[in-house]
This record gives structure tokens, C-alpha cells and sequence, in this order.
């Protein structure tokens, strides 16, 4: 099978990933774009262990994955809501009976809730991590620092707290549920909680000799649910798929649209940088990648995705002290989109225009603007006549001549058709705005009818 990237793409992802390397002093570092889940390139730089200094991290080397691991559990969350079995507002004591503070799962989810960082007794310090009672009454002792949705506050405390909250409604075990619902059905055999081997061994580099230091090896036990995860850039390419086509089987994809949206700024000076539902997004090139980052002692990593090109952008690392993953993977990501872009899909004939929509199509105005009714695969598709690239809305038929948006502009509001007469559409009402075949200031159609 031929490369999915011309010799000049594989050479300059390859100096990025080798620059990256040097510049920030990685003992090994692994990195790789996807499309639609596929790992269509990937270089290994430098040793997974400094035991074996001329063995490259592949894309088979396990490595913490750190904070990625927030994507997966936020996956479960929503699926549990999803089913009925919690709420978005649903408050952390009416989950964990008896808990305190009246956090909601949604601030959790966007690190808008104002929960201190991390559980109760400076783990950081003592590399000492909570065992599930500890982690909840340590809830309970846990400050609110800031109001919630007041400003962007991370805390992997809550993160943990939703693994607690997935463990009481959903079997007993946050990772099971994640075992059996994600990485099961997309066949993510080489994720797993904690290291498995062949895993990179983790390394703090001092700033002032070039020997690297064994990072201890750590147990989060319930803070796990936070940053307790291992993976491979294979199954990551795999995941990063998901992220922007999801199977239904999995999470259905109008649930991961809503964990695209912004809840909360990041960067409140660049605007580049805010979170959604479990998920970052960052602004790159004047593109949208959705994704997370990962920080833990001896591993960096990053996995970034281009929704609408289906392409991932990976960085895993065996440093400490590796810089901004998440903006790299973004870069490598764009790198392909911008001198590689995916092929067209193939256009293809329809065969049925509905007798129903008929009428509609063809150019209509609102407020002396111009939008355009087309039928594609026998579904009503309407775009603004000066912003052809952007996505068109959809809707489903409701009932007799009212139709709903499904998605893009206007989404959720009803598409009305009014008759004349004989019965002839004259006229539409799609949120209620008017439009007309003719444009018309708002005062004139009173007047002409």
C-alpha cells in the first residue's frame, strides 16, 4: 500500500517531530498524524529507556498518557447521561450521597466548577495518592477557590470525583466501564490502566547536565480517573477518530458535537484556548482542534483533532519537561491538512427529490439576504448565499408543512411554510424571520400583501 503522504510531507512532519526532540531535550518522543482513525504517519526519535539508547519509541510503546485520560472518562459520563442515569446539573452531593458542596457534573467536566486542583494532602508532595474513601471525604475537606463559572480553574480533583461518580452508577469500577464501553468496542487493545509493556520509561532531564532521571513509577489508585492511563500512538490515532466521527455504539455524535462547545475560556488575552465538556480546543492556523493534553512525572503527551477533516495530530513523550503537546500536535495536524488535505469524497447522483420540498427550492431572501434550498440524497440542505463554505443547516420533517433544524445555522428552531390560496408555497418562516422570493425590507411585505 503506497504512503498517505508525499515524500516532502514525510520529510518535513519528520523535521518538526526531530526539532522538537533537540529543542526540548526528549529522551524519546513519538509522533503521528491520523485520518478517520488510520495512523498514516509516525516517526520514533531517541529511546524509550536510556538503558537502550538506540531503540526508538514505535508506535506500539506504551506511555502514561497523563490527562488524555479525562477525554475517556468524560466519554462515559455523557453516555451515562445520555441513558438517564445522571444530569448535567446533577450535583456531586445528590450523586455521592452524603457528599458535600454543590458542585454540578457539568462544571466538572469544563474545570468551571471552582474546586481546588487536587485532592487533599499535598500528593504532589508526598507522591502519596487516595484510595476511593480517602478521595471522598477528602472531597468533603476540599476548598472552592473560585466561583463557579466565574473563570477557568483545572482541577484533577473533580475529574477523580467523576471517576467515583461513574463507579456508583455504573458497575462498581470507573475503568471497567471504560474498558467495556470504549476501548472494547473500538478495539483499543493497548490502552490499559497503568503502564503494560513494551511501555518508554519516564525521565525528568536537569536543567544543567544532559543525564536524564528515572521518574518513579506511580499509582494514582482513585485520583486514576485524572491521568492514571497508558497508551500507544496507534490506539491514540484510533481514538482520535472517534473524536471526530463517533460510533453511536460508542457515544452518539450529537453528544460529542455538545462536548465541543465552549464552556469556559482558557486564554482570556488570545481567545485561543477554551474548554468544552472534557475537552480542550484550541485555535491553530485558523482552525478548531479538539482534544487534550497530558502531563505526569517522566511523560508529556498530546492528541489534537481536526473535526472536519478527520485528522489527529499525536505527541507522546518520556519527559518531564517536554513543552506545549497540545499546540505541537495541533501543528502537526495542520502541516497535513494544509499540504495534504484528504480527497473529496466522491459525488454521487441522487434519486429521489420528496414531492414536499419541491416547492422550496432554489433562492429565497431574509432581510434582503439571499439563502439557497438545495436537496442532496433527498434531504433539505439551506446555505447562505455569502458564506457558501459554511456548513449548511439540515432538518427532519415534524409534521404536514413544518420542518425542525437539525444542525448548523439555526439549529433547533422549526422552518414553516406558508400557502397562498391555491395552496402554493409564498413565503417561509424559519425562526421566525420571513423569507420571500423577492427581497423585501421588513415593512414592505405588509404592505404588498
Amino acid at each position: 500500500m503506497p504512503p498517505a503522504f508525499s515524500p516532502q510531507t514525510i520529510d518535513a512532519l519528520h523535521r518538526m517531530a526531530l526539532d522538537k526532540q533537540v529543542a526540548d531535550r526528549i529522551p524519546g518522543l513519538v509522533a503521528g498524524v491520523g485520518r478517520q482513525g488510520s495512523l498514516d504517519w509516525w516517526t520514533g526519535i531517541g529511546c524509550a529507556s536510556a538503558d537502550r539508547p538506540d531503540d526508538a519509541p514505535d508506535a506500539d510503546t506504551q506511555f502514561a498518557i497523563a490527562s488524555i485520560t479525562k477525554t475517556f472518562v468524560a466519554v462515559v459520563v455523557m453516555a451515562l447521561r445520555d441513558e438517564g442515569r445522571l444530569a448535567l446539573d446533577d450535583t456531586v452531593d445528590t450523586l455521592l450521597t452524603g457528599s458535600a458542596h454543590g458542585v454540578t457534573v457539568r462544571q466538572l467536566l469544563a474545570h468551571a466548577s471552582g474546586m481546588q486542583r487536587e485532592p487533599v494532602g499535598d500528593i504532589w508532595d508526598t507522591l502519596v495518592f487516595p484510595e476511593r474513601d480517602a478521595l471522598v471525604s477528602g472531597w468533603d475537606e476540599a476548598a472552592r477557590v473560585g466561583r463557579p463559572h466565574d473563570r477557568f480553574h483545572y482541577s484533577n480533583l473533580g475529574f477523580a470525583i467523576l471517576g467515583e461518580v461513574i463507579a456508583r452508577l455504573d458497575g462498581g469500577d470507573w475503568f471497567a466501564s471504560i474498558q467495556r464501553r470504549i476501548l472494547d468496542p473500538l478495539a483499543m487493545t493497548r490502552t490499559t490502566l497503568g503502564l503494560s509493556r513494551p511501555h518508554a520509561t519516564g525521565y525528568f532531564v536537569p536543567p544543567f547536565t544532559d543525564v536524564p532521571v528515572e521518574e518513579p513509577a506511580l499509582d494514582l489508585l482513585a485520583a486514576a480517573p485524572a491521568g492514571g492511563m497508558a497508551s500507544t500512538l496507534a490506539d491514540l490515532a484510533r481514538w482520535g477518530g472517534f473524536l471526530a466521527e463517533p460510533t453511536a455504539e460508542v457515544l452518539h455524535p450529537d453528544t460529542l458535537e455538545e462536548m465541543c462547545q465552549p464552556q469556559v475560556v482558557v486564554d482570556l488575552e488570545g481567545w485561543t484556548h477554551t474548554h468544552g465538556l472534557g475537552l480542550m480546543l484550541l485555535r491553530e492556523r485558523g482552525r478548531t482542534w479538539v482534544g487534550h493534553t497530558g502531563g505526569f512525572p517522566g511523560f508529556i503527551t498530546g492528541l489534537m483533532v481536526h473535526r472536519d477533516s478527520g485528522t489527529a495530530g499525536l505527541v507522546l513523550t518520556n519527559a518531564t519537561s517536554a513543552t506545549a503537546p497540545g499546540s505541537f500536535a495541533a501543528q502537526l495536524g495542520s502541516y497535513a491538512v494544509e499540504h495534504e488535505p484528504a480527497l473529496p469524497a466522491v459525488w454521487r447522483p441522487g434519486t429521489l427529490v420528496p414531492e414536499e420540498l419541491s416547492p422550496l427550492l432554489g433562492r429565497w431572501y431574509s432581510e434582503g439576504r439571499a439563502f439557497v434550498f438545495t436537496v442532496r440524497e433527498g434531504r433539505l440542505e439551506v446555505r447562505a448565499e455569502a458564506t457558501p463554505d459554511a456548513p449548511p443547516s439540515l432538518f427532519e420533517h415534524v409534521v404536514d408543512d413544518t420542518w425542525r433544524t437539525t444542525s448548523g445555522r439555526e439549529r433547533g428552531e422549526l422552518l414553516r411554510l406558508r400557502r397562498d390560496d391555491q395552496g402554493r408555497v409564498t413565503r417561509l418562516n424559519w425562526a421566525t424571520y420571513l423569507f420571500t422570493r423577492e427581497p423585501y425590507a421588513f415593512g414592505e411585505w405588509l404592505t404588498e400583501r
